[in-house]
């Protein structure tokens, strides 16, 4: 059987940093609340002139250094995103030409909101198990901070910008052990960014994200529980046998429920949510990067990655390294 397996990781965040001192100036907020309620003390943001496309192609180019092959050697481009830079083309099509890729290679976004990452990534998978691809750059990124609503302390305090990604290679040896996808769209009132630009006052307004805190707490906690169960009983695994939990970075609180029904303790959780905010489909990328960048994921271990996101959209993904 081909398994698809991860054999290079990268990510990139943007250089401007935007701090809880700084949202202090510009909306009704603290950074002790912030950090009460959030576990966040600082985002990336993207600058003026920066785009979703350049935070992808310098994940992307790190990606393919780090796997040790040209870019004609790519077969294959999933992007998980929700703040493309166009309508069309998708990202991964202009990432394609960005990266000089010449060889005629299937090129797609996918838009799953914060879960984009891990919808992506199953995709790719069923592509290099069935042999029409060999070597798939799965990314998910976000510029997400574009619509934001500045005057909203409910959200504009927990996003922040970046991007990130994984090579999959086809393999003989065990990699992805298994993925899992679910939506439900009847929640679309408690979590969404409508498509049109309006007008407020003298202004004309691009797209902003609106979310009912609270109900989507709920409903968050509850899916994931779900997914840890799901994961456990689908691949006969005990929950001792994760090494490592990779969740989506949305808030501290979210994630400690998550590790609580994991029975994992803390220091066996991958958490950049302080630093990062929640990047969206950016998010489990961006944390998985930073934790086998530093040594802490290693060759051997399980990991879980999982994610909820607006729709609802949520899924997981276990890792074999």
């Amino acid at each position: 059987m081909k398994y698809a397996k991860i054999v290079a990781t990268g990510s990139y965040l943007p250089k401007r940093v935007l701090t809880n001192t700084e949202l202090e100036k510009m909306v009704d907020t603290t950074d002790e609340w912030i950090r009460s309620r959030v576990g966040i003390k600082s985002r990336h943001i993207v600058s003026d002139g920066e785009t979703l496309l350049d935070m992808l192609a310098e994940s992307a180019k790190l990606i393919i250094e780090r796997a040790g092959i040209k870019p004609n050697d790519v077969d294959g481009i999933v992007v998980g995103t929700t703040s493309n830079d166009y309508i069309f083309p998708s990202a991964a099509n202009l990432l394609q030409a960005r990266l000089g890729i010449t060889n005629h290679c299937g090129t797609f976004d996918v838009q799953a909101a914060c879960s984009g990452f891990i919808y992506a990534m199953s995709i790719a998978e069923q592509y290099i198990k069935t042999g029409k691809m060999k070597n798939v750059l799965v990314l998910g990124g976000e510029a997400i901070s574009h619509y934001i609503n500045w005057k909203d302390r409910g959200t504009c305090v927990l996003f922040g910008d970046g991007a990130g990604g994984v090579l999959l290679t086809g393999s003989d040896e065990p990699g992805i052990v298994s993925t899992h996808i679910h939506s439900d769209g009847q929640y679309k009132e408690l979590l969404y960014a409508a498509n049109h630009w309006h007008e407020e006052g003298d202004m004309v307004k691009r797209p902003q994200i609106v979310m009912e805190g609270k109900e989507v707490f709920k409903v968050a906690v509850n899916t994931l529980n779900d997914i840890v169960t799901e994961v456990l009983e689908e691949n006969n695994l005990d929950k001792s046998e994760i090494t490592w939990l990779v969740p989506h970075q949305a808030n501290m609180r979210i994630i400690t429920a998550t590790a609580k029904k994991l029975g994992m303790p803390m220091d066996r959780v991958i958490v950049t949510v302080d630093t990062h905010g929640n990047t969206s489909a950016a998010s489990i990328p961006l944390a998985f990067d930073t934790a086998v960048t530093d040594g802490r994921i290693k060759q051997g271990d399980l990991v879980l990655m999982e994610a909820f996101g607006g729709g609802f959209t949520w899924g997981s993904a276990l890792i074999k390294m």
